[in-house]
Formats: structure tokens, sequence, C-alpha cells
């Protein structure tokens, strides 16, 4: 399947300006960086020479990174530490150039932050310092009060929940935000964790992976036996009355199932052949493309292809990468769109 340049196009300059609220668990990717020569004499391990350190912003800040990315004004909304990593991560929000009035500080809570050690280009080990434990009723107000004052003041297009199994989002919290967005017809979009997979209740779009949706379903599934994948998410969409479900699939691509007036459509993308050297952060870039997709009420093809592509691109560098808007906007281009359809 194909389309037309010019639908791709305005896509592209339809992104810009929209405002996306990202809910979700924000984090620090610490990157330590170096070039390894040796074993350590001390153990069986190898010693990384460092020489360079390296902080940016993860998890649903990564989503944001992307949003930006690709014109549109990210929204972000989340809980962090009053600890030094909490003041190092308002700083990287406002070096990238990203609205912090959505992140509240807690002194019950510290910042999630994941070292990566890279040696050689190849990462080594990583170490996670970090809480899973829900806020607390306070913070869960609070958080909540924010998130409609921000809605009520701003022309939000979609909201996408960031979720990494770290607190942030608690059941109350989800079932209060997407009540909150179905009463001002903001569509919903939703990167689940196991946790709480069964709690996105009348969501627009949910974006498993397949491992999620082998836990989430508690079954066991092939990425390659599409009839079983097709009936998991079925009945996802039945038992949680969601209208459009799309599980990545990694090497396989995306597929996509979206119910809609008494009707189904379903796609399948197989995925673009690239020089993977790092899959970290494409769910992010995935959801962020998705989400922009739904707030325009791109086709299913179009979205679940986009988001294909996107995925993959960032794919090809080692570390935490937002997709380039150029670069996509090209492939996309090359990949996407009938040749025979010339721009005006």
């Amino acid at each position: 399947m194909k389309t037309d340049r010019l639908t791709i196009e305005k896509l592209f300059r339809d992104f810009e300006g929209k405002h996306v609220l990202i809910l979700g668990d924000v984090m620090i990717d610490a990157y330590l960086r170096g070039k390894v020569e040796r074993i350590s004499p001390e153990a069986p391990v190898p010693v990384v020479q460092l020489n360079k350190r390296e902080n940016l912003l993860g998890g649903a800040a990564n989503v944001a990174l992307n949003i930006r990315a690709l014109g549109a004004v990210p929204v972000l909304c989340s809980v962090i530490g009053e600890d030094q990593r909490g003041q190092e991560f308002m700083q990287l929000l406002k070096d990238d150039g990203i609205s912090g009035e959505g992140i509240l500080q807690s002194d019950s809570r510290i910042t999630t932050t994941k070292f990566r050690i890279i040696g050689n280009k190849v990462q080594m080990l990583r170490v996670d310092e970090e809480m899973d434990t829900d806020l607390n009723d306070r913070e869960v107000e609070r958080l909540f009060d924010k998130i409609r004052e921000l809605m009520q003041r701003l022309p939000v297009s979609v909201v996408i929940f960031q979720d990494y199994d770290k607190g942030v989002l608690t059941r109350r919290l989800i079932e209060d935000v997407i009540k909150l967005a179905n009463s001002k017809g903001v569509p919903v979009v939703v990167d689940p964790k196991k946790k709480h997979f069964d709690a996105y209740r009348g969501v627009d779009l949910f974006k498993p992976n397949l491992k999620e949706l082998r836990e989430g379903l508690k079954i066991d599934i092939d990425s390659g036996d599409i009839e079983s994948i097709r009936s998991a998410v079925s009945h996802l969409q039945e038992s949680q009355s969601i209208r459009s479900v799309m599980v990545t699939l990694s090497e396989a691509g995306v597929y996509m199932n979206e119910k809609a007036d008494g009707k189904t459509n379903e796609v399948l993308v197989p995925a673009h052949l690239r020089n993977i050297a790092d899959v970290s952060g494409a769910g992010d870039t995935v959801i962020s493309v998705a989400s922009l997709c739904r707030a325009l009420g791109a086709s299913s093809w179009l979205t679940a292809a986009l988001s294909n592509l996107a995925g993959g691109l960032v794919c090809e560098f080692v570390g935490v990468v937002p997709v380039n808007r150029q670069r996509l906007m090209t492939e996309a281009l090359e990949l996407l769109a009938d040749s025979g359809k010339k721009t005006g």
C-alpha cells in the first residue's frame, strides 16, 4: 500500500504547533563513554577508560524530545524527586527548550536515573537508580490538578500515557485523566507496561510491543503467528473498549487493528532492513509519531507505516536519541509515497 506525496507532506506540516500532553515516568539517561583496551586484574571484566560523561532526558521525557523534534509542542507532566538529580533533570528540560511547568517535585521520591556504560561504542553495563512505588494520594491529586489546569489553558490535541512502571501512573490517575480527555474530545494513546496493562479502558490507541502483549494477556505468541496476534488484539479491544491497537513486532514490523463504525481495518507493515545499533528508546519514538498521526486523523496504514519507519531510524544509533524529522520525511516520501504522484 502507498499514499500520495501531498498527504505525507501535509501531515508533516500539520505536526507543527500541535500541543501533546505527555504523562508518565521521566528519568535521566546518563552515559559514561570510553574505550576498552584491557581486562581488569581484579575481576574478569573489561576496564572502560572514561572520556565522556553525558546526561540526557529519558523515559516519558524522551517522548517529549521526539514530539519537539517532529515540530509539535510537548506538555510534559510527571513527578520527580527534590534531589540533585531532580535539579539536573529540570536543567536538562530548560537546555532542550521543553517547559517544566507540568513537572512536580516531591520529597518522598527520588529522580530515576539510568547509567549506561559504553565501551568501544557498545553498551557494556547499565546501573539503575530508581524507586517504583506508586505516587501517594496527595501526589496524585497535585499532578491531576496540574494536568487539568494545563488542559483547560492549552489547546491539547492528544494525550500520551508513557508507562515505565515506576509509579507515576496509578490506576486512579489513569482513570481520571482518560475521563478528562474524553470529556474534551481529546484522543488518548498509550504505551503500556505490565502493571496497569488492563487499566486503559476506552482509549483511542494502545501500543504494546509483543513482550508486553504476552505479559499483559498472559499468553504466549510468536511474532510470526499473525492469526494468534489478531485474536489477542481482538480480545484486548473488546475487553477494554479500545478503538485501535498497534503491536510492534521488532524485526517483523508492526501490526495494527482498528475497529470503528462497525468496521475493522487491519494493517501489517513489514520492518525495513537497517543496521541496528541499539533499540533503546525506539518505543518512545513510535508512540510519538503515532500520537500525532491520531491527533490529525491519519489512516491506520499511514499511522503504522510512519511509526514503524521512525522506530527503525532511531535504532541505527547507540543510545537513546529522538527521531530526525527531515530524515523521517525524506524516507517516508521515498518508501511510503506513490512515485506516480507528484507534488504541486
